[in-house]
């Protein structure tokens, strides 16, 4: 199987990248700078570096030729200062490009990655693929889009394409989830309003082996699942969990959300003129008021995925993981 993967730079195209080419696979990696530190991480897993740019069509089609599965895992995140046309020229028109690269140099399906954000705050959990969309913010608007131009593409070309929506994706070397698991670990976190809101966690190696399936599977094409853990919980059963197996006491401390909402929207305001990056953002504020909780059952019993990892077996690998490294 040969493969290529965007995004290999950061953390699940990364964590996706070297699993594939532990597997025995011909894995390709499209690099804006091969020499970056990051990307040379990867060469000693066996993955090659092609430069290439997702802006840029030509190059992308060069990374492609005689792939097998093009994985799409590319996308801006959030960023301070960027202008919307960003958002819409990576996580949207940059998916067609995507796509009918596959189809110029042969590859037989594209597996994209979007988000189970698309949904927002999830009303009555737990929500399935067909839940309506409820984007929260610039991001998750793109996303959408990427997801109906990935469908169009599809369509125009005949390339299948398999669109995953992860749920809140963590493990060892992630840092979007740090600030919880670290801030427990230190006993430094409080939580905003009740923490009676569901939260629902998917361990990388278990979005791994989803991916991996979406690529392959004969009945993953041109279908899109939620690939999320076993387990949901609350914000509070999670922070009581990672107290445990951190082996500090659950924090008890508790503060109203709004005011908090309100000094991260002044924050923002402040910030967004000079480009720089807010020590408070709304969306982070956010992480304690919207609920999400999926149902699975599409992906366990169309494609076989089976998430193996216990919450407390990959809270206890993370936080393993940060202490050996030094980040707690």
């Amino acid at each position: 199987m040969r493969v290529l993967v965007t995004g290999a730079t950061g953390f699940t195209g990364g964590h996706l990248a070297r699993a594939l080419a532990a597997r025995g696979y011909e894995v390709r990696a499209l690099a804006r700078d091969p020499a970056s530190p990051a990307a040379a991480e990867l060469k000693p897993a066996g993955v090659a570096l092609i430069r290439g740019d997702l802006r840029d069509a030509a190059s992308i089609e060069a990374a492609a030729r005689g792939v097998d599965v093009i994985y799409h895992v590319a996308a801006v995140y959030r960023q301070a200062g960027l202008p919307s046309s960003a958002y819409h020229d990576i996580n949207a028109a940059a998916v067609g490009r995507v796509v009918d690269a596959a189809a110029k140099s042969g590859a037989r399906r594209v597996v994209h990655c979007s988000t189970v954000g698309v949904h927002g705050d999830i009303e009555h959990p737990p929500a399935n693929e067909d839940a309506p969309f409820r984007p929260g913010d610039i991001y998750q608007a793109t996303k959408i889009e990427g997801e109906h131009v990935a469908r169009a593409a599809a369509a125009r070309t005949g390339v299948e394409v398999t669109i995953v929506r992860p749920t809140g994706i963590y493990g060892p070397g992630d840092r979007r989830l740090l600030k919880l698991f670290g801030g427990v670990a230190r006993r430094r976190w409080v939580t905003l309003s009740s923490g009676e809101i569901y939260y629902h966690l998917t361990y990388i190696d278990d979005l791994v082996e989803g991916f991996r399936l979406c690529g392959e599977h004969p009945s993953a094409a041109n279908r899109t699942y939620i690939l999320a853990g076993g387990e949901v919980t609350t914000l509070n059963g999670l922070v009581a969990l990672t107290a445990e197996v951190a082996g500090v006491p659950t924090p008890s401390l508790h503060l109203p959300v709004w005011p908090v909402w309100i000094a991260g929207a002044v924050c923002e305001t402040l910030c967004a003129p000079f480009r720089i990056e807010p020590p408070l953002y709304r969306r982070r504020v956010d992480f304690f008021t919207k609920s999400r909780a999926f149902d699975i059952t599409r992906a366990r019993t169309e494609i076989g995925y089976a998430p193996a990892v216990t919450l407390r077996d990959g809270i206890r690998r993370t936080l393993d993981w940060y202490r050996t490294h030094g980040w707690i």
